[in-house]
């Protein structure tokens, strides 16, 4: 276990309708915890990070951010958002603004950083992910993997001290997997916080301090790589990694 906890998820639950998708969950993530949340599609991964961001709204439960609870009537979710960086499937960027143009926007309205220095810092970000030749670039003349460091260049570029990542590789061609899961390494081995849904579960047994087995919108186990790749206790963990594997 490392130091203090940044994420603290107390009996938190979801409905869409009838349909109960996050039922009782409780996590903890420490500071510099890298966390990878894996089960079949529908288990409650991705509800459970957008709840994390505010970009769901819990029904009941708590969710306590680096020691304070936050709810929706009591903070400005926006405020909260900044420590708080998401990187999505389908990257999201603005299709009319060139690279450095994605990156240094919310700096500069949000954070009210100066524009020459939002763009030093975009251009040290586009270095940190492989990209420093691109950042005139418009996203349609990309790839599917440099899209995405963009969009964790974009992330990171708030300075958050949580980096949250919904299945980050999953709309990428097979090929271009390795660059994101590269970047994605590399900021783990800097200490970045992070909450990862994956399907990668070499990656995840690579690079998670934890990971948590989620199944019908249940934590069914959570322990280290090799407790939960090489000796799952619970049968619904077994059977799904048999299938993964």
């Amino acid at each position: 276990m490392n130091g203090r906890d940044i994420i603290n998820v107390k009996k938190l639950n979801k409905s869409f309708g009838d349909l109960h998708v996050l039922k009782d969950v409780d996590i903890t993530v420490k500071e510099s915890d890298v966390v990878c949340l894996i089960g079949a599609s529908g288990s409650g991964k991705s509800t459970l990070l957008r709840c994390l961001n505010f970009l769901e709204i819990k029904d009941n439960g708590q969710i306590i951010i680096e020691g304070e609870e936050v709810n929706a009537d009591s903070h400005d979710l926006n405020e909260v958002r900044q420590k708080i960086g998401m990187v999505f499937q389908h990257f999201n960027l603005f299709p009319h603004k060139n690279v450095i143009e994605n990156i240094i926007e919310a700096p500069i309205h949000v954070k009210g950083i100066s524009k020459p220095q939002a763009i030093k810092e975009a251009k040290e970000l586009l270095g940190k992910v492989g990209l420093a030749d691109k950042e005139k670039v418009y996203p349609s003349k990309l790839s599917g993997g440099q899209k995405q460091r963009v969009a964790i260049a974009r992330a990171l570029a708030m300075k958050p001290d949580i980096m949250l990542f919904d299945e980050p590789t999953s709309a990428l061609d097979p090929e271009l997997v390795g660059e994101v899961l590269a970047t994605m390494k590399e900021l783990a081995e800097e200490g970045m916080t992070m909450v990862v849904v994956t399907h990668e579960m070499g990656f995840a047994r690579e690079v998670a301090d934890w990971v948590v087995y989620m199944h019908e919108g249940r934590i069914v186990e959570v322990g280290n790589p090799d407790e939960i790749f090489d000796n799952p206790v619970e049968e619904r963990t077994q059977e799904f990694l048999s299938k993964t594997f």
